[in-house]
């Protein structure tokens, strides 16, 4: 019997005070891309954005190494996405008592990363039942479950 294995790990950054428009730029050049060529790219490029997503890459391969015991260099950016957060509102103060509003807006991005070194599926039948006992033990890989996506022509890049 084949039991279908985790290999993806994600990293989640919520309220980020830039447009979503202004971080989807740089998400675009590094969707697909391997972990360390990612990380060379956010370092040189010239943009503010640039320096949230790094930390995020960065945390979610933290995450593979610690939930899965992967290798940093099998690992490989398989979806990124920037979604618009809430938007802060504040005043500023105008001439003659008037004021005029200011719109922040914020933006949720996640990187969702996979290793390409674990197969995606493991044959149950050829593991003894001691270590099936032991990996139900050691599984605690985090979901991702994404509804926006449906596998359609986005995705494919």
């Amino acid at each position: 019997m084949l039991n279908k294995r985790t290999t993806e790990v994600y990293a989640l950054g919520q309220h980020i005070s830039m447009s979503a428009h202004k971080a989807r730029r740089v998400i675009d050049q590094i969707r697909g891309r391997s972990y360390e060529e990612t990380l060379m790219i956010l370092e040189l490029m010239p943009y503010r954005a640039c320096y949230p997503i790094f930390k995020l890459v960065y945390s979610a391969a933290a995450n593979a190494s610690s939930n899965m015991g992967s290798n940093e260099a099998n690992l490989v950016i398989s979806k990124a996405e920037v979604n618009k957060g809430t938007i802060m509102k504040r005043l500023k103060h105008r001439a003659r008592g008037r004021s005029f509003a200011i719109q922040k807006p914020t933006c949720h991005i996640t990187i969702v990363m996979k290793d390409i070194s674990l197969e995606e599926y493991i044959d149950t039948d050829s593991i003894t039942w001691s270590q099936k006992a032991k990996w139900k033990k050691k599984d605690t890989t985090m979901w991702y479950y994404d509804m926006y996506s449906n596998g359609g022509t986005w995705d494919k890049k």
